[in-house]
């Protein structure tokens, strides 16, 4: 998500210029230097010279060779000695900071591992309705036979895989049965976990999108009550601020009494402006506003929060087209996402909350809210699947931190993960 949003300007810094009077000691010093080249090749200046006369008086060396006086061999034997150790242990020391350097994962990368560590923690209730299940069932079997794809079928579906996915994935494994490419169940394991990959990145689409030639990146997060919208939009602030990037909230939920109150808590905590207007105000007349202010401030980002709604409410359903329309009209092109916010827990009624709402502003994106407290975490590729939509966000927790950028790669990695100790 963050790959999204990039610097419109990049700002310019002024290099002093400097003057003559300041560029004079430099010239002075490159005519030294220029000076000293000139020399004759076998000059060589190391101090101050001697003077002529000094040369002069200056005794011969008289001694020959033979009156020096040579080493004795055990002190040539101890300086040997000295020096092989010295070597030795500098080469010691130079081996085990090496072994430092490969055994020290670099601070980036160790955080990496500690996150998704987490994660993997917090989809345990999806893993043990899933995974584990499926582990159990492969489990001493030796053979795959039909009795293994009846109980394998239950497990797919009760994690909410959706029984249209769990068809092609049994219909997949049994041909590669037949064909004898696959006999094995420890290896079906892998066959699952590649294909429940693919279903994700089959929507998979580009993240990033391009930021509009002028005025704000517009997104509209909507969906039904209780799903975490406000909290999300709180969340997703911060990641934008993180990143650099200037935001203002709207708060055009004017139906529930406590909506703009808690909208305007999170952008305390986040040091961004919310506009709002009085309970009960028309939603299309507070996105009209913050619209002008974020063309009028060059915001980034703009975030609107709308009221929410039941799917099957048609007349709320229809606010919501209003509210896109007034967006589009004040700046074209807006809004630039359309973010349905789900609750992971609902199951399959997510999906169908999301065809409706599809149907009425075109969702862009996707946000899955409270993995963390579901055994049904199938609904993710149910979801990609089905609706080919993106997932850009997932939630496993109440920390700020806790919502995820989504990457089909880590989610699976991490469902599939084996629990060390």
């Amino acid at each position: 998500m963050l790959g999204w949003f990039k610097k419109k300007f990049a700002k310019k810094e002024n290099t002093p210029s400097c003057s003559a009077e300041e560029l004079a000691p430099e010239s002075a010093v490159e005519k030294d230097i220029s000076d000293i080249q000139s020399l004759p090749e076998e000059t060589v200046i190391t101090g101050s010279q001697p003077d002529k006369e000094s040369d002069a008086v200056l005794p011969e060396i008289t001694e020959t060779p033979e009156s020096i006086t040579p080493a004795s061999p055990s002190e040539a034997e101890v300086d040997t000695d000295d020096i092989a150790i010295a070597v030795s242990e500098q080469e010691e020391q130079e081996e085990q900071k090496n072994i430092v350097k490969k055994t020290t994962p670099p601070p980036a990368a160790a955080e990496k591992n500690s996150m998704f560590q987490r994660l993997s923690k917090r989809l345990a209730k999806t893993k043990e309705s899933l995974v584990y299940r499926i582990d159990t069932l492969f489990l001493g079997k030796k053979e795959i036979n039909a009795e293994l794809f009846d109980e394998l079928e239950e497990i797919l579906i009760t994690a909410d895989l959706g029984y249209n996915i769990t068809m092609e994935i049994l219909d997949d494994a049994r041909k590669q049965v037949k064909r004898r490419e696959l006999s094995d169940p420890l290896l079906l394991r892998g066959v699952l976990k590649e294909k429940l990959r693919s279903f994700i990145l089959e929507s998979n689409k580009p993240a990033e999108l391009v930021m509009p030639e002028s005025g704000p990146f517009v997104i509209m997060v909507v969906g039904v009550n209780g799903v975490g919208k406000t909290t999300t939009i709180g969340k997703i602030t911060n990641k934008f601020k993180k990143s650099g990037q200037s935001v203002l909230l709207a708060a055009a939920d004017t139906f529930r009494a406590a909506a703009v109150a808690q909208l305007k808590i999170w952008g305390d905590r986040n040091g961004v402006e919310v506009i709002s207007h009085s309970e009960g105000a028309d939603p299309s007349a507070v996105v009209f506003d913050a619209m002008d202010k974020a063309i009028a401030d060059n915001y980034d980002v703009l975030i609107v929060d709308t009221a929410g709604r039941l799917h099957t409410q048609v007349n709320l359903m229809e606010e919501l087209k209003k509210i896109k329309r007034v967006m589009g009209k004040r700046l074209e092109g807006a809004p630039h996402e359309v973010l349905l916010v789900l609750d992971a827990t609902t199951g399959q009624n997510g999906v169908s909350q999301a065809n409706l709402f599809n149907e009425t502003v075109s969702i862009s994106g996707l946000a899955l809210t409270k993995l963390d407290g579901t055994a049904k975490g199938g609904i993710v590729v149910n979801v990609c699947r089905e609706l080919k939509i993106p997932i850009r966000f997932i939630g496993i927790g109440e920390q700020i931190d806790d919502l995820r950028d989504f990457d089909p790669d880590e989610f699976i990695n991490a469902l599939f993960a084996e629990e060390t100790h």
